[in-house]
């Protein structure tokens, strides 16, 4: 505890990270357990039994530490359980809650667990402005607002409302005074919680703003691509990560092929393989000679099966059997778990024995599925294809290909999204392959319309997002193709 001269002191009090649990043993050890993390203390001794118990049920000060001790065990315990409240802190097992008087003012949750896993500590400088980082978020959780940087591993909680109004007046810059105005606190109070906010990366100093934004390395990440990458990732964080079947309490788990009205589907012919096998260059000469292409042959524009035998090599799925509860099958290509959340739907502009319009691929009956008819959303999907692709004329087929999310996240937890865009990178490859062998014309897109999908195909992008997108056509016989050339 520390205090002011003619102010209300400033308290700190404990409790055990919520994400965490503490079990009793029948031998009488008690164990702290988090997700892939544990601390077992096989001899706790009566007071620091009572401590923890006390940790895991409310917060808890020094105070109240001394006193819970002494009444148990006498005064000549007390350090000892203060020195498990240190360890306990220095590796992250606590969260600690800054107060003045019974008002608090924020929680400071640590995301990781272990030595080294809080920041170093950044006190403020006086005099110096610290603003909002541009790797700052705010959201709701615990009942209050949350601020966190991809840069720490320190979250701060809101548990006064008026530090986010702090929070809000930082976007341009504040200092101790603003701090203090705001919070109706005195200027060594505002100072503490300009300490946590900076030690936390949630505010930073001009400099540092700067740098940020322009600066190498910093300034070539944006902050959702960073949160994105510590999230799918562990070390940084104690959060679940992997194949937790987090949804398997809470929702059925879909089925590996996509459920679909056949009635007006569009039987697709199956190729020979082994014909096929014979008269094909090597897979070494395949991947030597795998190029994107962006010219078609308008004059001989891909035929159905073509097309057909293009998606049959590329995405041709069979049933496996059950992993945890949940279908999963095989692919010409591997994917996480064999779940294969991926979709592929052909927006066909010219091919021949097919009208134009948007189908769906079945991968396991080999089908096209009629979904939509041509429109302007196609328009503006085809012509945003062609500006990515940088074709000089529209591609005979843009393939779209989805994620089934919510089949891929009832099985792993926080590398969910990740997982999808590996898996779309894999299934991109094998099309390049297939199309490089087919000799056609083929060429990945880097991002595509994915708002024209949603209105062209009617589906949800919160259940099925379109997360890449992979042209094909027909390519010229004889000579090089215009355009022709590496991604």
């Amino acid at each position: 505890m520390s205090g002011s001269v003619g102010g209300p002191p400033i308290q700190e009090s404990y409790r055990l990270r919520r994400d965490a649990e503490l079990r009793i043993g029948a031998d009488g050890a008690l164990t702290l357990r988090q997700t892939r993390f544990q601390l077992s203390l096989e001899q706790p001794g009566m007071g620091r039994r009572a401590l923890l118990l006390r940790l895991a049920a409310d917060w808890v000060n020094d105070v109240e530490v001394g006193r819970l001790i002494s009444g148990l065990e006498g005064e000549n315990r007390v350090l000892p359980a203060q020195l498990l409240l240190r360890r306990l802190l220095a590796h992250s097992w606590l969260e600690r809650r800054v107060q003045v008087d019974d008002r608090p003012l924020l929680d400071l949750v640590p995301t990781g667990l272990g030595r080294g896993s809080l920041p170093e500590t950044r006190p403020h400088t006086p005099g110096v402005r610290y603003r909002l980082s541009r790797f700052a978020t705010l959201q709701h959780d615990r009942d209050m607002l949350v601020a966190a940087s991809a840069l720490s591993t320190l979250v701060v909680g809101c548990a006064d409302a008026a530090l986010g109004a702090v929070l809000a007046a930082a976007a341009p810059g504040v200092g101790p005074d603003v701090v203090a105005r705001t919070l109706g606190v005195p200027p060594d109070v505002a100072g503490r919680v300009l300490d946590e906010l900076t030690t936390a990366r949630v505010l930073v100093t001009d400099a540092e703003f700067e740098a940020e934004c322009d600066e190498a390395p910093l300034a070539y990440w944006s902050p959702e691509e960073l949160r994105l990458h510590h999230r799918s990732r562990a070390g940084r964080h104690a959060l679940p990560v992997g194949g937790t079947y987090r949804m398997r309490e809470r929702f059925t788990p879909q089925p590996l092929r996509r459920p679909y009205d056949g009635s007006r589907a569009v039987e697709l012919p199956l190729p020979d393989l082994a014909t096929i096998a014979k008269e094909e260059p090597s897979f070494s000469q395949v991947v030597a000679d795998r190029r994107s292409v962006r010219e078609h042959d308008d004059a001989a524009p891909l035929p159905l099966e073509r097309l057909a035998e293009f998606l049959y090599r590329s995405q041709h799925t069979t049933a496996v059997g059950e992993a945890g509860g949940q279908e999963v099958g095989h692919r010409p290509y591997p994917g996480g778990g064999g779940v294969y959340e991926l979709e592929i739907y052909p927006l066909v502009a010219r091919c021949a024995g097919l009208d134009p319009g948007l189908y769906h691929y079945d991968p396991v009956g080999h089908r096209l599925e009629p979904v939509a008819a041509w429109g302007t959303a196609a328009d503006r999907l085809l012509a945003y294809a062609r500006a990515s692709g940088a074709l000089p004329r529209p591609p005979q087929t843009v393939l779209v290909v989805t994620a089934r999310v919510q089949r891929l996240m009832w099985k792993y937890e926080g590398m969910s999204y990740a997982m999808i865009l590996k898996d779309a990178g894999v299934l991109t490859q094998q099309m390049y392959l297939v199309a490089t062998a087919m000799g056609l014309a083929p060429c990945a897109l880097g991002a595509g319309d994915s708002q024209a999908f949603a209105e062209l195909s009617g589906l949800d992008p919160l259940v099925e997002p379109s997360v890449a997108d992979f042209l094909l056509g027909s390519r010229r016989a004889t000579g090089p193709a215009a355009g022709e050339g590496r991604p």
